[in-house]
């Protein structure tokens, strides 16, 4: 967008109102502002009713003073003013105190309506709003107004400290003139086909709606813009891939891949065969493949990666794997050597003779295994290397890299993906592995310049993991109980998890770290902690036990050694953060208690549990909360105790979330794009826009005659976030 649109807000609103929304809501520019949408609307005749106002939360209420009195304290020199306000559906108390007390006093008098804003919490067991903000709704107004002002429909806007909704409805009045220029990215055929409103219509419609049916008009017309342009980027995105030259890697018969599939003890699952044809399909093409490989924990993700990385070898390329952690670089590293024995030692004595070498790169290495791993990069020596972002480095160079496997995507920045393509002499192939499912309408719109795999089935000889809430406020003998179920696993020859959210030394309750949700407010508890649990488990019920303890400050050869022991069965209990999450790898683990988990997300609760059971001994999971029966928490550690199935837990999780997350920082550490879009509800909206958007780039792939939508996708896409897609 251009003109008007881009003018900083500074200019309309004056610097004090410009910096409280740079600085809290993001909102810089004219477009920035007319796109910051209302959460909901109020009807001045029925508003959130009193009856039912979340605690803790920023609210905004329209009701009637039914009574306001002064109250001394102090010997009479401290003056507080109560103010008690109804709205038929419930009453609620105001608060103001000191010298704020003498406006509202004049103003808030019995009978008289006003709109409200504040906090709402707890005093004397009872709710109030400490000196809400407030405006009144029936001053200076003759008969006629009063009534059309009832009638209207109330945009409640997210708002932030300093700046209420009205203030912000105020601001957003400056430059609603403006959305007539705002540029129309929706090609005409399109916006007329599917009966959508022009966009400045739309944009007026959703901040000043007459009825919900405009609120409804705008919404799916913003939608659609969202989920086209974003379609139109990634359509674009797989467009330009498929003409990217890329060296075609196919199998050699008796080479690697055929030994090592020879002396696998097992055979491989209907899906993992099924994933396997569709990546080596991929391989044998002159276009780079990027295919997403989605599979529950356990699944044989890196069994189906690894032969890909072999194929790779066996055409003369060289294969890279990409993992977020040292801990989970060392750990493939070990597992890929472990399966494939000698096939693993090339130029070594005793290695098989279609040998190669498999190498570990990561930032805490020594100078010299770091040279040598480096040579044997550069020689071509090393056929598979294992790392962590130190692949990356300048320094790193490689023979011909044929093959990225990128381990978690979700936890890469895009820059590293980007700058791993860039050491092939032509853009190597890509496959991505997550362990998080992804329902499709998130894979479309997050990954949708991937194709996607999915391995949903689990190889046989796993075992069923059983999972139950332990309220340890509610019913304390359970807690106790949960801890004679781990001595009963460990006298049967088995370990566990003791899975706690925090290390404890305290260095993290920085306010960063407390920022925690209205229930956790409420207990003004900090999250239990590794190091305290692991010292009252040793003193008390598990006493005699071998306990250890393992977290992400510890070095990065203490962790190994910690993991090493208890991999071997020296080590009967190891009480860890949640850097046990990706793929640690204990068969013999049996039992995972994991404390506070209400303060875990659903998928990372998911991903946890998929630590046990990985042996033939069925597993067990306790997920331990001090959260009262009715919370939202507790319904949450329900829903994961209730099934294993990944893909309805990622529903759950995302239903829960906003979708700004979805898309969240996490991906692009670029704001997300999406306002409007609700990415699980409008699944016809993505996938109707995904194929309107692959029909009109096949058609003008450069956008030539969309001289408006061009511009919409670098508005969206600022800069950040089309490389984000690119790198994608």
């Amino acid at each position: 967008m251009d003109g008007v649109l881009d003018e900083p807000l500074t200019k309309t609103l004056g610097p004090a109102t410009a910096k409280v929304m740079a600085e809290n809501l993001d909102l810089r520019t004219v477009g920035d502002l007319l796109h910051h949408y209302p959460r909901r609307y109020e009807e001045r005749g029925q508003l959130t009713r009193l009856a039912e106002l979340p605690l803790d939360e920023h609210v905004t209420v329209v009701a009637q003073v039914a009574d306001a009195r002064v109250l001394t304290f102090n010997g009479g020199r401290g003056r507080r003013l109560e103010v008690t306000i109804t709205d038929g559906s419930g009453r609620l108390q105001l608060v103001f105190f000191g010298r704020g007390v003498h406006r509202p006093q004049q103003d808030l008098l019995p009978g008289s309506r006003a709109m409200f804003a504040g906090r709402v919490s707890v005093f004397n067991r009872r709710l109030q709003l400490a000196h809400p903000a407030y405006e009144r709704l029936d001053a200076d107004s003759g008969e006629g107004a009063v009534s059309a002002f009832a009638g209207r429909l109330i945009p409640i806007y997210p708002a932030c400290k300093g700046l209420e909704s009205w203030k912000i409805a105020k601001a957003v009045d400056a430059v609603l003139p403006h959305a007539d220029e705002a540029v129309d990215p929706l090609p005409a055929t399109l916006r007329d086909g599917r009966g959508l409103v022009p966009l400045p219509q739309a944009l007026l419609k959703i901040h000043r709606p007459g009825t919900r049916a405009d609120v409804a008009a705008a919404r799916q017309r913003l939608k659609w813009d969202e989920a086209f342009v974003l379609q139109t980027a990634l359509a674009r995105r797989r467009h330009a891939d498929a003409q990217l030259p890329a060296a075609a890697r196919r199998p050699v018969p008796g080479g690697l891949l055929d030994a090592f599939d020879a002396r696998l003890p097992f055979t491989l699952t209907e899906g993992q065969r099924k994933v396997s044809a569709e990546v080596f399909g991929d391989l044998a093409t002159e276009h780079p493949m990027h295919r997403l490989l989605q599979g529950e924990v356990g699944s044989g993700k890196t069994l189906v990666a690894l032969r890909a990385m072999l194929a790779v070898v066996d055409a003369g390329g060289q294969a890279a794997m990409l993992a977020p952690t040292e801990v989970l670089a060392q750990q493939h590293h070990r597992s890929v050597v472990e399966m494939m024995g000698d096939l693993a030692e090339g130029g070594m004595l005793g290695g098989a003779e279609r040998a190669t070498k498999v190498v570990l790169l990561t930032g805490s290495m020594g100078a010299a295994p770091r040279r040598r791993a480096l040579l044997d990069l550069a020689t071509g020596e090393a056929g598979i290397v294992i790392g962590t972002h130190a692949l990356i480095e300048d320094k790193v160079q490689f023979h011909d890299l044929g093959l990225v496997v990128v381990d978690e995507q979700h936890r890469f920045g895009v820059e590293q993906r980007d700058a791993l393509r860039g050491k092939g002499r032509q853009p190597p192939h890509l496959l991505v592995m997550t362990a998080t499912p992804i329902p499709r309408t998130v894979a479309m719109t997050v990954f949708g310049d991937l194709e996607t795999s999915v391995l949903d089935q689990l190889p046989a000889g796993r075992s069923p993991i059983a999972s139950h809430v332990v309220p340890a406020a509610d019913k304390p003998h359970f807690l106790a109980r949960a801890w004679e179920r781990v001595r009963e696993e460990v006298e049967t020859g088995h370990q566990a998890y003791v899975v706690c959210p925090r290390i404890g030394d305290d260095l993290d309750t920085s306010a960063e770290a407390r920022r925690t949700s209205p229930e956790d407010e409420a207990e003004k508890r900090p999250p239990l902690a590794v190091l305290d649990v692991a010292g009252q488990l040793t003193a008390g019920p598990l006493k005699g036990l071998r306990v250890e303890v393992l977290h992400g400050r510890m070095p990065p050869d203490d962790k190994d050694a910690v993991m090493r022991r208890f991999a071997a069965g020296e080590a009967d209990v190891l009480v860890a953060t949640t850097v046990v999450e990706v793929g640690v790898n204990v068969p013999n683990a049996t039992a995972m208690v994991i404390m506070d988990a209400d303060r875990f997300g659903v998928s990372q609760l998911h991903q946890l549990r998929g630590r046990v059971g990985r042996g033939s001994a069925p597993g067990l999971c306790l997920l331990v909360t001090e959260m009262p029966e009715a919370s939202p928490a507790r319904a949450r550690l329900g829903a994961v105790a209730a099934t294993l199935d990944g893909f309805e837990l990622s529903r759950i999780d995302l239903e829960q979330r906003r979708e700004g997350d979805v898309l969240g920082q996490a991906q692009s550490g670029v704001r997300s794009s999406l306002r409007v879009l609700a990415v699980i509800e409008d699944e016809e909206v993505i996938a109707a826009a995904r194929e309107e958007a692959v029909a009109v780039v096949a058609a003008d792939p450069e956008l030539a005659g969309l001289p408006e939508l061009r511009t919409a996708l670098d508005a969206l896409l600022d800069k950040d976030r089309e490389q984000y897609l690119d790198k994608g």
